[in-house]
């Protein structure tokens, strides 16, 4: 796998590793999820608690995310970048608003964080990357350009 070319791609990238991984440790390792989310962990489970199927679900789907963003991250595909900036904003009021009207743990607002953080260092790995592309610096133009067709090839404005 080549290395991220841009800001951006390296904050995609480490999105994307996290994702794998703690997708990974929720399919092998559910229990240790779910006590780092701040979730109880009973003996046993009543019947109807299908907390470990939704629980295998999510972590497929954080496993199958995590893939998608080292893809994007290899293809440079900036439109996806610029994408996940609102999504993650977005996953960030959710899970905030969870916490805060007693859904979820107190300790989930880590995840909440995470997502806000996550998507404002896109945000400003995006704005670097455009401004050093308009100075003449890394060819990250260039690499939009080469971006799949619909990908929203073309410079990035930073916006």
């Amino acid at each position: 796998m080549r290395l991220p070319r841009s800001v951006a791609g390296w904050t995609i990238a480490v999105f994307g590793i996290l994702a794998l991984v703690m997708g990974a440790v929720g399919l092998l390792w559910p229990e240790a999820q779910l006590r780092m989310l701040g979730f109880e962990v009973p003996e046993q489970r009543a019947p109807g608690d299908y907390t470990g199927t939704f629980l295998m679900a999510s972590s497929m789907a954080a496993f199958n995310m995590g893939v998608y963003y080292l893809l994007a991250t290899v293809t440079e595909w900036r439109a996806f970048y610029r994408f996940t900036v609102y999504f993650r904003l977005l996953t960030f009021t959710v899970f905030t608003i969870a916490v805060l009207a007693g859904i979820a743990p107190d300790r989930f607002f880590g995840v909440a964080a995470w997502e806000g953080l996550g998507a404002v260092a896109t945000a400003v790995g995006l704005r670097v990357d455009a401004r050093r592309a308009a100075a003449g610096g890394e060819g990250v133009d260039a690499a939009d350009r080469s971006a799949p067709a619909g990908a929203g090839a073309g410079p990035d404005t930073g916006r």
